[in-house]
């Protein structure tokens, strides 16, 4: 669908009267506006025109369009424009708009992609909007594909014609069983969870109706309560994702840290319904919210957010990496802390000497590095140095629980 200002393609599989969306994607910045803009520029470069007014722009935009529509008809036109004249050729604009057909090149492989098929399993393509009558935008279309474009349908009537099947289908009491749409999650759903990284449980593209489930536990002993944190995006790092909704699941029997079991579920039903709940499952203490994850979002805004994920992918695993080498830095140093003072006893004072500076290794690298490898071997360092500790507190853990038992009664 290449129109005036944006570019989108959807890729869906029809079964017996039931259309499922397979994927969808675009440029919300990319349309046939650009072609416009593109013969405007040459004849401003050619004619010397460095900075033209408001109204000379819209003038000579318009004189671009219609040579633009002109040129899908023959191979050269001549326009006229700010008392000057201009003749341009179908190759010469071929030639221009070149690079802007690249890009739509990689949405194209990028919805192939995420739909999980290749371009040879593809039965049609349908174009729609005025720019794809434009030639070159149809051998493009060939190419990319591998077969020419479906073109018995007028471009600028698809929409129509679709929208009025629609409209009947959903007034049409007799009809409304004959053709179905299942679409696709066009952004991933998740949660944050510690240090800040967004944990993904539906991937966008997911077919709807749908449904994920994860467990989580708790941080802290004693902890009697869960934030859950719902957003929406695909970047690594919650404060670059969208927030959803906020609510806390309480009533969690104070346990130790790891110990206490929340299942998040979240189902999102035919109509694009987002509903999350959080269940503790030892006690089915439960608490649930609903919300519609593209209330108030734009397609421009999706197209915008899967854009900078894709600009800033790499940057994006490395603060992942990052957070999540920190939040178990902070669990390695508490109970490494919390031992070192309740089974002072169980260490020597030169073992005792290098779990301290291990430890200060890793409270160190935990404040000033943005080196993930760096502190996960900080963490592993500590974590040998205390084995033979850790395996002593065990020790007297198991001594303590047989003592005074009988073999027959363990």
């Amino acid at each position: 669908d290449l129109g005036g200002g944006t570019f989108d393609i959807s890729i869906l599989e029809l079964v017996e009267g039931v259309f499922q969306v397979k994927s969808t994607g675009g440029d919300s910045a990319l349309g046939g506006d650009d072609f416009d803009r593109a013969i405007a520029a040459r004849f401003l470069e050619t004619h010397g025109v460095a900075n033209p007014d408001a109204a000379q722009v819209t003038e000579l935009l318009a004189v671009a369009r219609e040579a633009k529509e002109t040129l899908t008809r023959q191979e050269t036109t001549e326009l006229s424009a700010l008392g000057k004249s201009f003749r341009v050729s179908r190759a010469e604009l071929e030639a221009w708009i070149s690079p802007l057909l690249q890009r739509t090149g990689v949405a194209c492989r990028r919805a192939l992609k995420d739909a999980g098929i290749t371009r040879e399993e593809l039965d049609g393509v349908i174009l729609v909007g005025g720019s794809t009558r434009v030639p070159a935008v149809r051998r493009f279309v060939a190419q990319i594909f591998g077969k020419d474009p479906l073109g018995d349908i007028d471009p600028d009537q698809v929409v129509a014609l679709g929208a009025a099947v629609q409209a009947d289908l959903l007034t049409n009491r007799e009809r409304q069983d004959e053709v179905l749409l299942l679409d696709v999650i066009p952004l991933s759903l998740g949660l944050e969870t510690m240090g800040g990284v967004a944990e993904k449980l539906i991937p966008r593209n997911s077919a709807i109706p749908t449904a994920a489930a994860q467990v989580f536990t708790t941080f802290q002993d004693g902890q009697n309560a869960l934030d859950v944190h719902v957003v929406q995006g695909e970047r690594e790092l919650v404060t670059d994702n969208r927030s959803l909704a906020r609510f806390r699941l309480s009533g969690i029997p104070p346990m130790p840290a790891g110990m206490a079991r929340v299942e998040v579920r979240f189902e999102v039903n035919a109509d694009g319904i987002l509903s999350v709940s959080a269940k503790e499952l030892s006690t089915g203490v439960s608490q649930a919210i609903t919300v519609k994850p593209t209330h108030g979002l734009t397609d421009e805004e999706i197209e915008q957010m899967l854009l900078d994920s894709i600009e800033h992918a790499e940057e994006d695993i490395h603060a992942r990496q990052l957070r999540e080498q920190q939040v178990e830095a902070d669990r390695i140093l508490h109970d490494a802390r919390k031992q070192l003072v309740a089974f002072s006893d169980l260490l020597p004072e030169d073992e005792r000497r290098e779990v301290e500076a291990a430890v200060g290794r890793v409270a160190e690298l935990r404040e000033s590095t943005t080196d993930s490898q760096a502190l996960a071997d900080a963490i592993k360092a500590l974590d040998d140095v205390s084995r033979p500790f850790v395996e002593r507190i065990m020790n007297r853990a198991v001594g303590t629980l047989l003592e005074g038992r009988r073999v027959d009664e363990v």
